[in-house]
């Protein structure tokens, strides 16, 4: 296994339209969201061991979920849990996490990846993988994986690229962040725009090299503690500075503005399980078209459900149709697949009137 191959992956985020599963305590990504025995972060370690040594697997996450990523890959050690004293988007974390790669070697390159997509064809994502560093390895560009747009989706960004090329890789025209139901339609008609999975490849010298050039401020105040990184002083000094640091995407920060990235379309299936419907599409179903973790349903009348209950549950349901039903502990949701996008609406309701504890 190549010992230069690093991985950073992203494990920070809430997952708020998973609610009630995924809270600000619990978050989805250390979840068993679909029933296969394994939470979503252990399932993508797992899939990055294939190919980089588990050593190399740096986890970026905020301070308060340092124990459960420990808890849940009892394979990591705590020098390789990096922890965000302050939530202040993916630049800044993935410029300090860059800093520390590069000091333990310079010769890195690294994978950054969320910790809660879902990827089926786990050989095809590795050979992307594997062709992606090898070019970073030799060339100083900045990559991404785009994925195939299969409908007009309206939730996903794009990235536009030169059709030209006569290479795997090709070069990027423009991001663009989530489009309307039209202009979706138009990129899919053009054939040149891929699905942005945020999965990015890169030596640590040219992701550090463009932060150095478009984020000179970011790039000083975090080059400050090179010295201490990887040290028993490292925590002390980013628990000072990095709430200095501006809140701003890896997106906006570099990608927009860099004139060196490139996209690599890949060859496998790919979905960011952002949603219950997202994740009721990748799910087996009944007859009746329900999709089930967990629970034991009966259903009369009832059809292309999300149905996900504590184990072993008895669920029966009569009537109900392209409908989310969720029950957690004290928590149960029954609401339509339709407005799922509306389940962070409800959840800052149900806060306002019954308190913090239950999102």
């Amino acid at each position: 296994m190549n010992k230069n191959y690093y991985a950073i992956l992203m494990a920070g985020g809430v997952g708020s339209r998973f609610w009630p599963v995924s809270t600000t305590e619990f978050p989805k990504q250390f979840h068993d969201m679909l029933g296969t025995g394994e939470t979503l972060i252990q399932r993508t370690f797992s899939r990055l061991t294939k190919i980089i040594p588990k050593e190399n697997i740096f986890i970026l996450t905020n301070q308060r979920y340092n124990d459960l990523v420990l808890e849940q890959l009892p394979e990591v050690q705590q020098n390789q849990v990096v922890t965000e004293p302050a939530m202040r988007n993916t630049a800044p974390c993935i410029l300090y996490a860059s800093l520390k790669i590069q000091k333990d070697n310079p010769d890195a390159v690294m994978v950054v990846a969320p910790s809660d997509h879902w990827i089926e064809d786990e050989t095809a994502f590795i050979a992307n993988l594997e062709q992606s560093f090898i070019a970073c390895s030799k060339s100083d560009i900045l990559m991404t994986l785009g994925i195939q747009p299969t409908f007009p989706n309206t939730g996903y960004g794009y990235i536009h690229y030169d059709k030209e090329s006569k290479v795997a890789r090709k070069k990027v025209i423009q991001f663009t962040e989530k489009p309307d139901y039209d202009t979706a339609k138009q990129f899919l008609s053009t054939g040149n725009y891929l699905w942005n999975a945020g999965i990015f490849i890169w030596s640590a010298k040219s992701i550090i090299t463009a932060f150095s050039r478009f984020q000179k401020e970011m790039t000083a105040l975090f080059e400050k503690g090179i010295q201490v990184y990887n040290t028993k002083e490292e925590g002390d000094f980013i628990n000072s500075n990095y709430p200095l640091a501006e809140n701003i995407s890896i997106d906006y920060a570099i990608l927009e503005k860099a004139e060196n990235v490139y996209v690599f379309p890949a060859t496998f299936d790919w979905n960011d399980l952002g949603t219950w419907g997202s994740l009721y599409d990748k799910l087996d179903k009944t007859e009746a078209n329900n999709a089930v973790v967990n629970a034991n349903v009966l259903a009369v009348n009832a059809s292309n459900n999300m149905i996900r209950t504590s184990s072993d549950k008895i669920v029966v349901v009569d009537g109900l149709e392209d409908y989310i039903i969720v029950d957690k502990e004290d928590v149960l949701l029954i609401y339509p697949k339709s407005k799922e996008q509306d389940i962070k609406v409800v959840l800052k309701k149900v806060k306002e009137k019954y308190g913090e504890q239950y999102g």
